[in-house]
């Protein structure tokens, strides 16, 4: 909410709930989402990090008609050639540098960076400080954990799990859950 304060000055500015419980969330008026959705106008931006669940409630604002809105820190970097779809939320200290492309619904949160030529799904969400070097490929809905490092040229494939400070220097296959130093399958106990 503070980004989108900065970015949207002036404009009515409002949490969407589907029961709210209280009618105001750090300062700001919380609405009911049937209420929201007969806003005239109403964008949304879905500040939800689990990608299945920001999947699911994406889909519902589509059936409801609402529009998307992109949510970018001031600080943002970004260089040369650089493309992303609706809905992303880019926060302070990110950097984007060359020949990159995001899809929809993208979350960059504080510290990250993503390097020259990587490839980035819908509903893709970094935690803090995930360093992703160049000509990575990252599939729909697949979750970085914070600090994990990703090798230049890896593939993390649609739905993968990568855990905090996770260093992948191996390609990571679709639906995965990966963690440590060289990041490894994990094993059900």
């Amino acid at each position: 909410m503070p980004l989108a304060r900065d970015q949207f000055p002036g404009e009515r500015l409002v949490f969407v709930e589907d029961a709210p419980k209280s009618a105001v969330c750090n300062g700001q008026p919380v609405m009911a989402f049937d209420d929201f959705a007969q806003e005239p106008g109403a964008r949304i931006a879905l500040a939800i990090g689990n990608p299945a669940a920001r999947c699911l409630i994406a889909r519902r604002c589509v059936e409801a008609g609402l529009e998307f809105t992109s949510v970018l820190a001031a600080d943002l970097i970004v260089m040369d050639d650089v493309e992303w779809g609706v809905g992303c939320l880019f926060s302070p200290l990110a950097v984007l540098t060359s020949n990159i492309r995001i899809g929809d619904h993208f979350h960059c949160n504080l510290y990250s960076y993503v390097e020259h030529d990587c490839r980035i799904g819908d509903f893709v969400t970094f935690g803090p400080g995930v360093r992703c070097n160049g000509a990575v490929t990252i599939g729909e809905g697949a979750y970085i954990g914070s600090g994990a490092m990703i090798r230049q040229g890896i593939t993390i494939g649609a739905g993968a799990t990568v855990g905090m400070g996770a260093v992948v220097v191996k390609d990571v296959p679709a639906g995965a859950v990966v963690a440590g130093n060289p990041a490894a399958p994990l094993r059900n106990c």
